[in-house]
């Protein structure tokens, strides 16, 4: 079955980095476009950022374009998103996700970003 597993979430101050990873399983990694969403305590889940399935194509919320970048690793089943210039906004649990013809899910890891 279809595992998403995501990593790499914690505490930073305003300005500070983290990339978070998330480890595919149960299909065919590279056959899929992936993204990665937030959900902010109180507000609706968003999508963040978008990669082709050969990473040759990536897509941007306008409140992370030229902060976040989206990367994937084919051979390692793995999606990255690596988060540069981190602002209190962007606070949330970060969701890995797929699609065929249903959406998969991970089952998030915390961001907080406070000073």
């Amino acid at each position: 079955q279809v595992q998403l597993v995501e990593s790499g979430g914690g505490w930073v101050q305003p300005g500070g980095s983290l990339r978070l990873s998330c480890a595919a399983s149960g299909f065919t990694f590279s056959n899929y476009a992936m993204r990665w969403y937030r959900q902010a305590p109180g507000k609706e889940r968003e999508l963040v950022a978008t990669i082709t399935a050969n990473g040759g194509g990536t897509n941007y919320a306008d409140s992370v374009k030229g902060r976040f970048t989206i990367s994937r690793d084919n051979a390692k089943n793995t999606v990255y998103l690596q988060m540069n210039g981190l602002k209190p906004e962007d606070t949330a649990v970060y969701f890995c996700n797929t699609r065929n013809i249903v959406n998969y899910w991970g089952q998030g890891t915390q961001v907080t970003v406070s000073s």
